[in-house]
C-alpha cells in the first residue's frame, strides 16, 4: 500500500516536472524573437509550463548571444532580442522616413528624462520659456513620454516620466544609462546657451529655442 502511494506521488510530481533548462531556454527564444514589443518575465512565467524558470532560462541565453549579430538586453523590466549596436549601419537602408524633434521638443524630452517625475510648470522653468501643448502632445503620441503621479501640491498638478519605448529605441536599460554633461559635450549635443531667464525682456516666446534650421541633434531622432 505504501509503495502504490509513493509511486502515485511520483507520476504526481512528473507530470509538473519542469522542461531541460535548454528547452527553457528555446521557448524565451521564441517568445523574444516573434514579440514586437519587450517582454517581462512574469509574462514569460504566464506562457510557459510550470516549474519553467525564465529568469535563469534568460540569463544563459543572454550569455549565449554575447558577441553575436543580436543580442538579448534589457529594457526598463522587460527583455528583448535586438540588433548588436556595432551593426546598426546596416539597418540604415530599412528606414522609410526619419521624422525630426523640433528644438523645442528635444528640449521638453531632455527635461523630463533627467529630472523625472517632472511638472510641466518645472519644464518652463527650467527652459525659461513656456512649453505649447504641441510639444507634449508630439512627445505623448511618440509614447516616448507618459503621465506620472500627481503631485501632492495645490492644483495637484500632473508628472512626466520617459516611457520603456523611449529607452528602447536609445538603447538604455534604465533613465540612469542617460550619458552625463560630459559625454554630451563631447558628442557635440550640448550647446552652451545662456542660463534659463537671462534673456531680455521682450525676447524668448512660447516654443522659442526651436530650430527653425530643422537641423537636429541625432540623439532625438525618431
Amino acid at each position: 500500500m505504501e509503495d502504490f502511494s509513493n509511486s502515485e506521488t511520483e507520476a504526481s510530481e512528473s507530470l509538473f516536472e519542469a522542461p531541460p533548462m535548454a528547452e527553457q531556454e528555446r521557448m524565451v527564444e521564441a517568445v523574444l524573437f516573434a514579440s514586437t514589443e519587450p517582454v517581462t518575465i512574469r509574462d514569460l512565467e504566464s506562457r510557459m509550463p510550470h516549474g519553467c524558470n525564465p529568469g535563469e532560462a534568460l540569463e544563459y541565453l543572454r550569455k549565449r548571444y554575447e558577441g553575436r549579430g543580436v543580442r538579448v538586453v534589457r529594457v526598463g523590466d522587460a527583455w528583448a532580442i535586438r540588433t548588436a549596436p556595432d551593426l546598426g549601419f546596416l539597418m540604415q537602408k530599412e528606414i522609410v522616413e526619419t521624422r525630426k524633434l523640433s528644438r523645442a521638443a528635444i528640449e521638453t524630452l531632455a527635461i523630463i528624462a533627467y529630472h523625472q517625475p517632472v511638472t510641466r510648470a518645472e519644464i518652463e522653468e527650467i527652459r525659461g520659456v513656456s512649453v505649447s501643448r504641441g510639444t507634449i502632445d508630439q512627445l505623448l503620441e511618440m509614447e516616448w513620454i507618459r503621465l506620472g503621479r500627481r503631485r501632492m501640491t495645490p492644483g495637484r498638478p500632473v508628472t512626466f516620466v520617459v516611457t520603456p519605448v523611449f529607452l528602447d529605441h536609445f538603447g538604455l536599460e534604465s533613465a540612469r544609462d542617460l550619458p552625463g554633461l560630459k559625454e554630451l559635450r563631447a558628442a557635440g549635443l550640448l550647446e552652451s546657451r545662456p542660463p534659463p531667464g537671462s534673456f531680455p525682456l521682450g525676447q524668448g516666446s512660447e516654443d522659442s529655442g526651436e530650430d527653425e534650421s530643422g537641423e537636429q541633434p541625432e540623439l532625438f531622432e525618431s
